[in-house]
């Protein structure tokens, strides 16, 4: 049976017309009723009122208390009120822009078991290095599998410490295993084979997809990639040996759904 997944950066808060952006991501999500999803830059204002009610939400022990305008929280409350139910949970990266906490969220039809690993060398949220990877194990078409959600940092400012520590913490981890993100590092440079040399021999969604759509998730200049000047693909989809890719294609783009982001997304379908 297929399944299909979606990855995005989504920018949260700090995009232009940020509400109509979430709705937009909502739309489609409800269009192609993703089994899972994965979302990095998932914000929520640090002395924004309280949350009163997240039936479906799993939080995690070094999470900040969920806010009212945490911007998953809004997007699954959205796809509710539409008559589609999502299981979440969060991890707590840091501080972002002196008036966030920021993460990453996974989203999930099924209910899941989730659990954040530091990857970072430090642990101090008001530092823009400290990153958490959110693990979860969730079901797709009746079989259990491991979803990372991950935004990790650029090779030469934490990347090279956060991979083998991310790797070594998925070593053990039920497959068929998922990661799907920000990985802030393009298509065949140095931390891209970092990751496809690992041991955990996975497999890269656009590489090996039957059908391929796009070539890039970032257009020159933006947060992060300050005076770049190339369009890359730095978001990616990887997948264990046990999973068959059928099509891997850039989403968010201007075409088939707006531009929601200062990254694109990536949607991905599986044979489970």
């Amino acid at each position: 049976m297929t399944a299909r997944f979606l990855t995005l950066n989504t920018h949260s808060w700090m995009e232009v017309n940020s509400l109509k952006k979430l709705f937009d991501l909502g739309e489609y999500i409800l269009e192609k009723d993703f089994d899972v999803v994965c979302l990095q830059e998932i914000n929520q204002g640090i002395d924004s009122e309280l949350a009163k009610a997240a039936p479906t939400y799993q939080p995690l022990e070094s999470s900040p208390a969920l806010r009212k305008n945490h911007f998953a929280l809004q997007l699954v409350q959205y796809l509710k009120s539409q008559g589609k139910t999502y299981y979440w949970s969060w991890a707590y990266n840091h501080i972002g822009y002196d008036k966030y906490h920021e993460g990453v969220a996974i989203l999930s039809k099924t209910p899941l078991r989730a659990k954040d690993i530091l990857i970072s060398a430090t642990d101090d949220e008001t530092n823009f290095n400290t990153r958490r990877a959110l693990l979860a194990e969730t079901e797709v078409n009746g079989k259990v599998i491991t979803v990372v959600s991950a935004h990790m940092s650029l090779l030469g400012n934490g990347f090279e410490t956060e991979w083998p520590r991310l790797e070594a913490a998925l070593s053990h981890a039920q497959k068929p295993l998922v990661l799907m993100g920000a990985f802030n590092n393009p298509t065949d440079e140095t931390g891209y084979r970092m990751i496809m040399d690992s041991p955990l021999q996975l497999q890269d969604s656009h590489a090996v997809a039957d059908k391929v759509v796009g070539q890039h998730t970032i257009i020159e200049d933006i947060d992060g990639w300050e005076d770049n000047t190339q369009s890359l693909k730095v978001d990616h989809v990887f997948a264990s040996q046990d999973i068959r890719i059928l099509a891997s294609k850039v989403a968010f783009d201007g075409g088939a759904a707006p531009i929601v982001s200062d990254h694109y997304g990536l949607e991905v379908e599986f044979d489970f």
